[in-house]
């Protein structure tokens, strides 16, 4: 992997890496949807080098100035089963006050074929203490495996849903949170069969697919599959491939979906922390030897739901 070195990419704009293996913040820019080309160019081409790219300072954007930035990227495209926030088109609200506390490992909406390829995550209230979000490289997790392991996980397969135990990833989970889990989340149930590996379709990389999402591993059992899916997850979320940030408000964060997974640190108690998230139309993963992913799709008997993801 090339060194991480300080980087002016364009007149005015300077990229300075914040982790050695994922993470740029990127100064010298007023985000809007009126970017020129070539700076549009240069923020695509540093995400795509550093994973996730922050913005420090972007008060000037609201909820509609979010939506028309993410069209730069792609084609903003809604959560499919939490409702978006009222009076806009594509953004998620993750309100700590209503259980929007996204404190597990995962890739944004892995639960569906063509999950998103990149979202963009604007902090609006931020505690005094605590809230932090980190980032993991998956690609790089990977390209660090053992041989041995890398051969071995090369060509399996694993089912993601967004049917899963909620409280199994947290502490502590009051009965609201519970029931929110319940009645929003898995209003229509999802089940997708990913590659564990999947090859990036733009730069060729290859990245662990994997998250909390991740149900099981095709053709094992369940407690094999849950040993390789820990073993895995402990090589994506070693502290060198990952990067941490500490928000302020105004604070614009953007991550390819596509090799990263993320967990938002809930160690603020009862302050009050609200991020707004649009994410990006994705493409349908597709594995080492070219097969692609396959969703399978129900509404389910009751109205169930699960986390805000973010």
């Amino acid at each position: 992997m090339s060194h991480l070195v300080n980087e002016s990419v364009n007149v005015g704009i300077e990229v300075h890496p914040v982790g050695g293996r994922i993470g740029a913040e990127i100064r010298g820019i007023h985000l809007s949807a009126d970017l020129d080309t070539d700076t549009v160019q240069a923020i695509r081409e540093a995400l795509l080098k550093y994973k996730v790219i922050f913005f420090r300072g972007q008060q000037h954007l609201d909820d509609a100035g979010q939506e028309a930035l993410a069209g730069i990227f792609g084609a903003p495209v809604a959560h499919p089963t939490v409702p978006i926030k009222d009076g806009t088109n594509y953004v998620l609200e993750l309100d700590s006050s209503h259980g929007g506390r996204a404190d597990s490992w995962h890739t944004d909406v892995s639960f569906v074929d063509a999950y998103p390829q990149a979202s963009i995550l604007r902090s609006v209230v931020v505690p005094a203490a605590g809230g932090d979000t980190v980032w993991a490289n998956t690609v790089a997790a990977y390209e660090n495996l053992p041989e041995e392991l890398r051969n071995f996980v090369d060509h399996l397969w694993a089912v993601h849903t967004n049917q899963y135990d909620y409280a199994a990833h947290r502490e502590h989970v009051s009965e609201e949170a519970a029931r929110h889990h319940k009645e929003v989340f898995v209003s229509t149930l999802y089940e997708t069969e990913h590659p564990l590996v999947r090859v990036h379709p733009e730069t060729g990389e290859r990245s662990l697919l994997l998250g909390h999402f991740a149900k099981k591993i095709k053709g094992l059992s369940a407690n094999d599959s849950a040993q390789l899916i820990s073993l895995l997850q402990s090589h994506i979320t070693k502290l060198e491939n990952t990067v941490r940030w500490r928000w302020s408000a105004g604070d614009v964060v953007v991550w390819d979906n596509r090799a990263t997974q993320h967990y938002a640190v809930n160690d603020y108690g009862d302050q009050h922390r609200v991020v707004r998230r649009v994410t990006i139309d994705g493409d349908v993963p597709v594995s080492i030897d070219g097969r692609r992913s396959i969703t399978h799709t129900k509404v389910a008997t009751q109205p169930e739901k699960g986390i805000q993801s973010a």
